[in-house]
């Protein structure tokens, strides 16, 4: 789960590391109320859950309340990178003397943390990466965590100055701590400042929260932006269902997240002959398959009115086959006692444990049910295909 900037910087705070003074606006009037209650020049600054606002136009300098309103207005309802704006941050302007480069993340390719810090910041690391890889300091950090003597060293590596170097130290430790209790897979300073009365401050703030660690932060419901939640996918989570939309007209059913990863590119490569058809979902209903999962699974999926055709792709291993076709013979018979039609083509692909017994299932419940109502196919690659076709414009 990722933060705004400002929810980034509340928790900050909450572990020492100094953030400027600053409250969220939703309107130009209330940034102008923030920005008196501030004093000085304020800088407001657009709050969406993407890089580049600055280029954007998405952050602008105001010299009192009044600017800050009409920058509110200007920056309030922007598209940035396909994010609309619908919050800005008014915060205190800094005395900028330099600015820094400041992360840790969970570094998954040499399966360790790591700590990145760089005297090149204020723009994209992946900049610096590529054009200065010397300035980026890149130091794995043992699980035990870091003290101050330790977070100093890092920001020596990174070639901070002298003069920041306590500061920074001070802030580092801090900033660990807030990475470790918060179950964080990435927190960014970018930039980390020196202001010119030599305080170091973190001016920016990305945070990743590991979604697995979900169950021992009870707090984190106040990060979640359900406005901007596709609502299909939180019908799926309070379902508990692994489901993540996507652009395409076929429906995707399947057990086992590498199965389903599978079948998305077996789609869309099927697709390529029937007008460019792809994937609308991934939705992996985990090892069981029962009538209700396969049931609720089927209900989210036909709930995208751009679903054409279902592809329902099955292995059967600990759960057997023949228990997962009468789950998805229950399911349908689910669906339509609850008067929800299931309209649209569906096809099943089912092989693995018992897989003659669970095809024979089906093809007894469609010789009932009428040509048509579950289309099985025996092989991946020819269920693919015929999913892709039925739910094709021509069709």
């Amino acid at each position: 789960m990722d933060l705004f900037e400002h929810q980034a910087k509340e928790l900050f705070a909450g572990f020492g590391v100094p953030v400027p003074s600053g409250r969220v606006a939703t309107t130009p009037e209330e940034a102008r109320g923030i920005a008196a209650e501030l004093g000085g020049r304020v800088v407001v600054k657009a709050q969406v859950k993407v890089g580049g606002r600055g280029k954007a136009g998405g952050v602008k300098v105001a010299d009192g309340p009044e600017a800050a309103q009409a920058v509110a207005g200007q920056i309030l309802g922007m598209d940035i990178k396909g994010h609309t704006v619908h919050r800005v941050l008014v915060e205190q302007a800094s005395d900028i003397a330099e600015e820094y480069y400041f992360s840790f993340l969970l570094d998954r390719a040499g399966r360790s943390y790591l700590a990145m810090c760089s005297r090149e910041g204020g723009m994209e690391i992946e900049e610096v990466a590529a054009t200065k890889p010397e300035a980026l300091a890149k130091v794995a950090v043992d699980p035990a965590g870091i003290d101050e003597a330790g977070a100093r060293r890092i920001a020596a590596q990174g070639g901070l100055p002298a003069a920041a170097l306590d500061g920074a130290a001070s802030l580092i430790a801090a900033l660990w701590t807030a990475f470790d209790s918060s179950d964080a897979t990435l927190v960014e300073v970018n930039p980390l400042i020196l202001t010119g009365d030599g305080q170091v401050i973190a001016l920016d703030g990305k945070v990743t929260l590991d979604d697995n660690a979900r169950f021992r932060h009870d707090d984190w419901s106040q990060y979640e932006d359900v406005g901007a939640e596709d609502p299909l996918e939180r019908a799926a989570k309070e379902k508990d269902l692994n489901y993540v939309r996507l652009d395409g007209e076929v429906g995707i059913i399947g057990n086992g997240a590498g199965l389903v990863m599978s079948t998305l590119d077996v789609v869309a490569y099927a697709g390529e002959r029937y007008d460019g058809v792809k994937p609308a979902n991934f939705l992996d209903i985990g090892g069981g398959a029962s009538a209700d999962v396969m049931a609720a699974g089927l209900e989210i999926v036909l709930s995208d009115p751009a679903v054409r055709s279902v592809f329902v792709n099955v292995f059967g291993g600990i759960t057997a086959c023949d228990a997962v076709a009468n789950g998805i013979v229950s399911a349908l018979g689910l669906l339509a006692e609850r008067g929800e039609k299931v309209d649209r083509p569906l096809v099943v692909r089912l092989d693995g444990n018992n897989a003659e017994e669970g095809r024979r299932l089906l093809d007894s419940y469609s010789a009932t049910a009428g040509p048509g109502a579950v289309r099985r196919v025996d092989t991946m690659d020819g269920a693919a295909d015929l999913a892709a076709k039925l739910a094709s414009k021509g069709a």
